[in-house]
């Protein structure tokens, strides 16, 4: 069915072909992708775009030696099957399969794993520099989206490398998905990026100055302005240029005649360069190409019917939040909502529709955005900051010193917390309880299910200082609504009583632990389960009743170090209940990075379901 692409175990077999049949390997390659993500899932639109420009990378450049970096990875399918792992792309994104995004130790075409935007020209510029102290001509190519360039990383990069001009081989391939080339601007566009990528034109351009140094300055002032101007009119890289890079495009990324002659002149020159190349998500996919948001990522579907919508499903964390939001933004006006580039994943779509006035999309800028919420608050309002929970630890040092010294009312809505499964180790929300935990005076709290995290938001809305509300990713418990109301602040909740075992939970784990106490009742074993509620401030009462147990278990998906079940350990031995022969203990994620595969499966191993924990108590109890 694909017999080019059967050919292909290496990109060295791929650099043996002849030009004429790269268009035939980008229909197969294109048509594998989509036949692969419609079973396994996956990010389908981003890779679909890069097919023809994943090709003409591998053709021109010799890699591994020159390295090859995709940011975030959203896109990295095709370069994953034509660089030995074709095989293995079944197990895409499952327990033990390949990983959705790149990542070091599957392949030495990976150089640098990434899950997280922004970070591919920090990474290739240090590759960069350390071919050149090592003497090596190697190339470091990062090929970044349009999306990811609005991170203030990139033009901390983009100024750092600037300074090292015809020093590096640094190239920066931005992969400009979002604007179309019309026939007139496309073809001067391509033939322009081809001149000026040359080595007529980049003579003509170094020796400008040459053919013009005996003229008085003055004039030679003015005949470089003149360059400078008409650069800038004929070329949208001023920018680029004026941060020490050379500006080749915009050029088609589906044209290998484009493609192939402006990546291979690029390679004879010095760096730092920027090639600017427009493409279109989802190419050749007609349901990806009209509607790219839905394809961004997508779970196993029919190619034939394409993605169907969800029919009578249970609603999921993300939805309640969205629905509780819009719910007390109707009877508050000083609620503002943000995300950094994440509106439908954190569920503020329905907000921006009804408030749009009072909603922002700040771009993956995750630092600014919660330095952004600090000025809202200064101005007496209320925002309430949308982020993964994974996300929000690259805006550390804006949540301690721009909004909790300052003892700001921005709320944290923590989406993601936890076990996410198929995206893996990058999007785990395993530190959040930790890293918070540590900040003075910020509010913790985590709910049980759908209501509780009703509560919990007009809680955080309500309280008028620092707050962070963590939940789960997937679906809630599909309890009947109840009415948000404000809960007491460091007051948990007692579910069961039990003289066996306490365990006490915060989050998600809280219903598990109930389930869990069922069925050990059956066995005889009286386990009381508590609802903690809040991390910070912990409700002491509550954690003395519960030590009157025989033994006392902590659960929640955070690292058990320095989490929920650290801090109550804290407090035990400050309060000298350690002392009485209590058994304690914390179960949560272990210390190590979790793999991706189900939520389900990663919970059994980690033995955070039902039957693990009925098993863990059982032993627990009979040592």
């Amino acid at each position: 069915m694909h017999p080019l692409l059967q050919s292909i175990q290496e990109p060295r077999q791929l650099r043996n072909l002849p030009e004429a049949s790269l268009r035939q390997l980008a229909d197969e390659l294109r048509d594998f992708t989509i036949e692969t993500v419609s079973r396994t899932g996956g990010h389908l639109g981003a890779s679909l775009g890069v097919v023809e420009l994943t090709i003409a990378l591998h053709y021109v450049f010799d890699t591994p030696e020159d390295r090859l970096i995709w940011d975030v990875g959203h896109q990295s399918y095709p370069h994953k099957i034509l660089t030995g792992r074709r095989e293995r792309m079944a197990t895409l994104r499952q327990r033990h399969g390949l990983s959705g995004f790149t990542n070091r130790t599957e392949s030495p075409y990976d150089p640098f794993g990434a899950g997280h935007s922004s970070t591919s020209i920090s990474a290739a510029l240090g590759m960069a520099m350390a071919s050149r102290h090592q003497g090596h001509k190697r190339h470091a190519i990062a090929v970044i989206g349009d999306g990811a360039m609005t991170a203030g990383m990139v033009f901390e990069a983009l100024n750092n490398a600037g300074e090292h001009q015809k020093q590096v081989n640094l190239i920066v391939i931005l992969n400009d998905n979002d604007m179309s080339i019309s026939a007139n601007v496309g073809a001067f566009s391509a033939y322009l990026s081809r001149i000026m990528s040359g080595q007529m034109y980049t003579r003509l351009k170094g020796g400008t100055g040459r053919m013009l140094g005996r003229i008085s300055p003055p004039l030679l002032d003015a005949a470089r302005k003149a360059e400078e101007h008409v650069k800038g009119m004929l070329t949208p890289g001023t920018l680029f240029e004026e941060l020490g890079f050379d500006y080749f495009g915009p050029i088609d990324g589906h044209d290998f005649n484009q493609l192939l002659p402006t990546l291979r002149n690029v390679r004879q020159l010095p760096g730092p360069i920027l090639v600017h190349v427009v493409t279109k998500k989802g190419k050749g996919f007609a349901p990806a190409e009209n509607n790219p948001c839905t394809y961004h990522g997508v779970n196993p579907f029919d190619r034939r019917q394409g993605v169907m919508p969800a029919r009578d499903v249970t609603p999921s964390y993300t939805q309640v939040f969205s629905e509780a939001l819009v719910e007390l933004g109707r009877k508050n006006p000083k609620i503002m909502a943000i995300t950094a580039a994440m509106p439908e994943g954190t569920g503020l779509n329905d907000f921006s529709e009804q408030f749009p006035d009072r909603f922002f999309d700040v771009g993956i800028a995750e630092q600014h955005a919660v330095t952004f919420a600090a000025g809202l608050a200064c101005e007496g309002y209320i925002p309430v900051v949308a982020i993964y929970s994974t996300f929000l630890q690259r805006a550390y040092d804006q949540l301690i010193h721009d909004v909790v010294l300052q003892k700001l009312p921005v709320v944290f809505a923590l989406d993601r917390a936890g076990l996410v499964g198929a995206d893996g180790p990058t999007h785990t929300g395993a530190y959040d309880l930790t890293f918070l935990r540590a900040i003075p005076e910020l509010v913790i709290m985590a709910p049980a299910d759908e209501n509780e995290l009703r509560h919990m938001l007009a809680t955080a809305i309500d309280l008028g200082k620092p707050v962070a509300l963590r939940y789960p990713r997937g679906a809630a418990m599909n309890l009947p609504a109840e009415p948000s109301r404000i809960l007491p602040v460091g007051v948990g909740r007692t579910l069961r009583e039990g003289d066996d075992v306490a365990l006490v939970a915060v989050g998600q784990p809280v219903h598990v632990a109930l389930q869990a106490a069922l069925k050990l009742e059956q066995e005889g074993i009286q386990v009381g389960v508590f609802d903690a509620r809040f991390v910070k401030p912990l409700d002491t009462a509550l954690l003395r009743h519960a030590a009157q147990s025989r033994a006392l278990v902590t659960l929640e998906e955070n690292t058990t170090l320095g989490g929920f079940g650290a801090a109550v350990l804290e407090f035990l031995a400050e309060d000298g209940l350690l002392d009485t022969g209590l058994k304690i203990r914390n179960w949560g994620l272990p210390d190590r990075f979790i793999p991706h595969g189900t939520q389900a499966e990663l919970r059994a191993e980690l033995e955070l379901n039902v039957e693990g924990l009925v098993q863990r108590v059982k032993t627990l109890l009979s040592r």
